[in-house]
C-alpha cells in the first residue's frame, strides 16, 4: 500500500497518520503548543529546512490544524495559530512526551528537558488518560476495541475467519 492511500483506509489511526505522520509535523506542532506562531520561530526551534517547513505549514493549514493569520504585532507578517482541530492533538503530544520521558531519557541525565505545569493551580503534572464515566486511570489492558464494521481489505491482505470482532490488548 502506498503511503498516500493510508488516508483512504477504514481506520482512524491510519487516517490520522496521513495528516500528522510526516516526521517534521509533530515537531512543528510541539512548537505551536509552546506558543510559537511565526515561520522563523518554527524554523529556528526545529532546524527544519525552510522549504520543507513551508510545505508542512501549508499542509497543516489545508488540513485545518493551523490557521494562517496576519500578525497583530507592529512587525506584521504571518502567524500560524492552532485551530480547535489542532488543539485537540494535545493529548497525542502529551502521550509522546510521556512515552519519550519513560523510555528514551537517559538515567544519567538529571531530568527530561520539559516539565508540564497546570496553569490553574501551578502543579507540575503529567496528564493521564481516565475513563470519563468512572474516573479510573485507563491503560491499553483496560480497554476493548470493538470495530463498527469490517475494515476495507486491500490486495494481499489475508482474509480473517471466525472470531468475535473484539480485539483485547
Amino acid at each position: 500500500m502506498r503511503w498516500r492511500s493510508v488516508a483512504q483506509v477504514n481506520c482512524s489511526v491510519a487516517r490520522t497518520l496521513a495528516v500528522i505522520g510526516e516526521r517534521w509535523t509533530m515537531l512543528i506542532l510541539r512548537e505551536a503548543f509552546m506558543g510559537r506562531r511565526r515561520f522563523d520561530e518554527f524554523q529556528h526551534n526545529t532546524g527544519i529546512a525552510r522549504n520543507i517547513l513551508a510545505t508542512r505549514l501549508r499542509a497543516l493549514a489545508a488540513d485545518g490544524i493551523l490557521q494562517r493569520a496576519r500578525a497583530a504585532q507592529r512587525r506584521g507578517g504571518i502567524e500560524y495559530r492552532l485551530t480547535k482541530k489542532g488543539l485537540e492533538l494535545y493529548p497525542v503530544m502529551v502521550a509522546m512526551l510521556k512515552w519519550g520521558d519513560a523510555w528514551l531519557w537517559r538515567a544519567d541525565d538529571e531530568r527530561p528537558p520539559l516539565q508540564l505545569m497546570h496553569r490553574c493551580c501551578g502543579a507540575k503534572v503529567m496528564p493521564a488518560l481516565v475513563c470519563p464515566h468512572c474516573g479510573d486511570a485507563v491503560t491499553a489492558r483496560d480497554m476493548i476495541a470493538v470495530p463498527r464494521r469490517v475494515a476495507t481489505r486491500h490486495p494481499g491482505d489475508e482474509v480473517r475467519q471466525g472470531g468475535s470482532g473484539e480485539a483485547r490488548h
